[in-house]
């Protein structure tokens, strides 16, 4: 494809036009960044764990915290990575303008990220794609079965149900203040986002090419996907910013899983230590630069606990670790960042197929963090035992309120499927009868279904837990 350009990238254009105030003199990206502060949708992060579900422990990251933390990796990467572009002199089309709008860009695309993701973590979506997986095949609507009524991309969109596309909705539909187009953001910004511009039936996990992993847009949002990657240029590739986006995200959960490890007692110091200086994790590097990136941190890790153990700190071991994160955090970001600028030109014809730090030296240091939060933190019995509670909770409500959403107002309706409707918020209710009105039949069925979806993923914790007990008599 050709190669894109910065002029159109960064495209300003909305949904909804706007006029600008002639009084307000802040970038169409920094009016981006206040209208997402002050969004409710925003706000409910607070309520989302991050790793622990339901965990009231101060310390423990939310989403709300990881957002904001991707939000400043994002821009100093950005920052770093277009630095070194103009200082280089081989992307001449980058002036100190572009660099700053794509901080900007940065900036905001860390708070919205995850906007779109359910109440309790990963193992949310985990379990809303299980939960469809097992009984699409019962529904029904209006006396016929749902599997047939649907297309194969809207029963797709359920069974490979992605928080990342789920945000991309939040943002320009159901963040329903004025009118049906959301925040209303710049569509550089919402280009940034989309980690995977494919649909549901564009996944595939073996191309090779890191924007086919997972869906990155549901058939309901496709015209909006197509309108909004005409208007930036990046067609059927990732947008530039992405690639940023993605491995500010990555540097951000990487460290701070193996820190709320250690902080929980769930990792120690020693544990650490040995993994990343072990045997196996040196097998691992293909190349001497991953050697010494690997040897690096563990010296680091080294370096730490001897300072900590000079100053007299109470507990030297934890002290290290969270000091260790802050230097392997640096070193992750300007990895990554060279990385950009060494593949620009890739990046910009749409060639480049992997991550930034999936290539780049810290690649074994990267995958050793999460494969050591994994087997320490996310296998534990504690992490098991929430996880069966968050299942049987989100199992319930999904079963009530897909069963009515289906029923109400047809002949199979319940006496009791108004009552449960009710629950849910108006501006979702809004946006179900805008997407089935005028549509046949598997349209209305895909409205009522992605009703039940956009409730269920706009709950936080503590509202999905509260509702579950409402609804079943638990006190």
């Amino acid at each position: 494809m050709p190669k894109m350009t910065w002029k159109r990238l960064l495209s300003a254009e909305r949904s909804r036009s706007a006029s600008a105030d002639i009084n307000d003199i802040r970038t169409e990206f920094r009016r981006d960044y206040h209208r997402i502060l002050n969004s409710a949708s925003f706000r409910r992060l607070q309520d989302k764990t991050q790793v622990f579900p339901l965990d009231r422990g101060d310390f423990v990251r939310t989403r709300l915290t990881h957002s904001l933390e991707v939000s400043s990796f994002a821009e100093s990467l950005a920052d770093t990575a277009f630095t070194k572009l103009i200082q280089s002199g081989i992307a001449p089309e980058i002036t100190p303008e572009v660099r700053e709008n794509c901080c900007d860009i940065l900036r905001c695309a860390g708070l919205v990220h995850d906007i779109g993701n359910p109440p309790f973590g990963h193992f949310g979506e985990f379990t809303i794609r299980e939960w469809f997986k097992d009984n699409l095949p019962e529904l029904e609507y209006n006396g016929k079965p749902v599997e047939n009524l649907l297309s194969e991309q809207m029963k797709g969109d359920f069974l490979n149900f992605e928080g990342n596309a789920q945000a991309l909705r939040v943002l320009t539909k159901l963040h329903f203040l004025i009118d049906e187009h959301g925040m209303n953001l710049t569509f550089a910004l919402l280009n940034t986002i989309i980690k995977y511009p494919v649909p549901s039936t564009g996944i595939n996990k073996r191309s090779g090419n890191i924007k086919d992993k997972k869906m990155g847009y549901y058939f309901s949002e496709q015209q909006l996907f197509e309108r909004i990657t005409a208007a930036t240029g990046a067609v059927n590739c990732r947008y530039p910013l992405t690639f940023l986006l993605e491995a500010a995200d990555d540097i951000a959960y990487k460290t701070a899983d193996i820190e709320d490890a250690v902080r929980k007692g769930m990792l120690t110091y020693k544990s650490l230590l040995s993994e990343l200086s072990g045997e196996a994790a040196r097998g691992k590097c293909r190349t001497q630069a991953e050697g010494k990136a690997l040897e690096n941190a563990v010296g680091k890790l080294e370096h730490c606990l001897d300072s900590a153990k000079r100053r007299g700190m109470p507990s030297p071991e934890e002290n290290a670790v969270q000091n260790w994160i802050v230097r392997i955090q640096s070193d992750l970001l300007y990895s990554a960042a060279d990385e950009f600028v060494a593949n620009y030109d890739e990046i910009m014809c749409g060639e480049y197929k992997g991550e930034l730090l999936g290539t780049a030296p810290v690649r074994v240091l990267a995958e050793m963090l999460s494969d050591i939060a994994y087997r320490y933190a996310f296998t534990s019995k504690e992490i098991f035992k929430i996880e069966l509670s968050v299942k049987v909770m989100l199992d319930s409500l999904l079963e009530r309120l897909t069963g009515a959403a289906l029923r109400i107002n047809t002949p199979q309706q319940k006496i009791t499927d108004d009552k449960m409707i009710s629950v849910i918020s108006e501006n979702y209710l809004r946006i179900c009868e805008m997407s089935a009105s005028g549509g046949d039949e598997a349209q209305q069925a895909y409205a009522r279904l992605q009703l039940v979806t956009d409730y269920v993923c706009g709950m936080t914790d503590g509202y999905a837990r509260s509702l579950y007990r409402d609804i079943t008599g638990i006190t």
